[in-house]
C-alpha cells in the first residue's frame, strides 16, 4: 500500500522519507500524522539514538502545508477541519523542537513554508545547491506561521523581517549564511552523507561536521546592510518609505513586490513578527494558531490561494486594498480575541 512518508529504523536511526513527489511533498494531514507518530513511538525507544528527514525526490524536501485542502474546507464552512490541520500541524513543529534526540533535515530541492517547520526547528539543516528556502505566504493572503514568528525575528540583523514580508526565495548558501540552515553539502554527497548517518553508532554531529563544505557566497550577501536600513524599521509604513528613500534597482524591485502582496497579510505579518521576538516558541505558536483559523476565513486567503495554485493567473484581486485605519485596527484585534 502506498503511503506519502516511509519510515524505518536503520543501525539505531530513524529515517523519515517524504514521498509525495506529484505535489512536491506538501503535507496534507496524513503526513503530518504519520510523522508525528513516527517521532512519538522513536522518542522514548532505547533503539533509536537519532533521526533523518528526507525526501525521495530531489525536486522538493517539502513545499509547505497542503493549502488548496485547507482553503476548500474553509469554502465549504468546514472550519473544524481548518481548525484539526493547523493544531495537528503546529503540534509536530513544536515536537520536533521539543525533541530529546538528534534530527536531522536533508534539505535538496524547494522546502517553503511547512518545509521549514519540518526542518527548522530541528537539531541540524542541511541543504545543497540545489535548495530553495523560503517562507512565501504574503502572496497567497496568509503569514509565514509553523513558528515563523519564533525563528524569523532571531535571524541576523533584519533578514527575517526581509524573508518574512516579501517571501523571496533564497539558496542554500544564502540559508547558512543568514543561519537558517546548518551544513552546506553538495548534492551528489546526499547518498554517502545519509548511508554514514545511518552507520552503525554513528555520531550525527561529526558526521555532518565530515561532510560539510564551505557555502559559496550568496544572492543575499550584497544586500544584507540594505536590508538591515530598510526592514529594521518601527512599522510596515516606515519599510515600504525606507524602501523608496533608498533608490537603487534592488530596493526598487523589493518595494514593487512587497505592493504585490496582500496589504493584510503584510500587516499581520509585521505585528506577529514584532510579537514573536519576545515571545517563546509555544507562545508563538499558539498565536498563529489563533491567527491561521481566522485567516482561513478571511478572502484573502481564499483569492490568494487561488490565484496561485487553482487557477494559476498569478492576478489576486486583495480585499481591502488599500487598509485604512479601521481595518488595520481590525486586524490588531485577531491577536488579542
Amino acid at each position: 500500500m502506498y503511503l506519502p512518508v516511509q519510515t524505518h529504523v536503520v543501525n539505531g536511526t530513524g529515517v523519515i522519507a517524504l514521498d509525495r513527489p506529484e505535489a512536491l511533498n506538501a503535507l496534507d494531514l496524513t503526513m503530518v500524522r504519520a510523522m508525528t507518530a513516527a517521532l512519538e513511538a522513536w522518542c522514548d525507544d532505547d533503539g533509536v539514538r537519532s533521526v533523518v528527514v528526507r525526501s525521495t525526490s530531489p525536486k522538493a524536501f517539502c513545499a509547505g502545508g497542503d493549502i488548496r485542502t485547507i482553503r476548500e474546507a474553509s469554502l465549504r464552512g468546514d472550519h473544524d477541519a481548518v481548525r484539526e490541520y493547523f493544531a495537528a500541524e503546529y503540534g509536530l513543529n513544536a515536537l520536533i523542537a521539543a525533541y530529546p534526540k538528534p534530527y536531522t533535515a536533508l534539505i535538496d530541492g524547494f522546502a517553503l513554508g511547512g518545509g521549514l517547520g519540518i526542518s527548522v526547528h530541528g537539531t541540524a539543516r542541511v541543504v545543497t545547491e540545489r535548495a530553495a528556502l523560503a517562507m512565501p505566504e504574503t502572496a497567497i493572503g496568509f503569514f509565514p506561521d509553523i513558528g515563523a514568528s519564533h525563528f524569523l525575528p532571531r535571524l541576523p540583523g533584519s533578514v527575517g523581517w526581509y524573508l518574512g514580508l516579501t517571501g523571496t526565495r533564497i539558496s542554500g548558501a544564502a540559508a547558512v549564511g543568514c543561519s537558517l540552515a546548518t551544513h552546506y553539502v553538495h548534492a551528489g554527497e546526499l547518498p554517502a552523507l545519509e548511508e554514514a548517518l545511518t552507520g552503525a553508532d554513528s555520531d550525527p554531529a561529526a558526521v555532518l561536521d565530515r561532510f560539510a563544505a564551505a557555502a559559496p557566497a550568496s544572492e543575499l550577501t550584497a544586500h544584507l546592510d540594505t536590508v538591515e536600513r530598510c526592514f529594521s524599521a518601527p512599522d510596515l509604513a516606515e519599510v515600504l518609505d525606507r524602501l523608496a528613500a533608498e533608490g537603487g534597482d534592488w530596493a526598487g524591485e523589493t518595494l514593487a513586490l512587497l505592493r504585490r502582496m496582500s496589504p493584510t497579510s503584510l500587516y499581520v505579518t509585521f505585528e506577529l513578527l514584532r510579537r514573536g521576538a519576545g515571545s517563546d516558541l509555544g507562545a508563538c505558536l499558539e498565536r498563529e494558531f489563533l491567527l491561521a483559523c481566522r485567516t482561513a476565513r478571511a478572502p484573502d486567503f481564499a483569492e490568494g490561494v487561488r490565484a496561485a495554485l487553482v487557477d494559476k493567473d498569478r492576478s489576486p484581486r486583495w480585499s481591502p486594498d488599500p487598509l485604512t485605519a479601521a481595518d488595520r485596527a481590525g486586524l490588531l484585534a485577531w491577536f488579542d480575541a
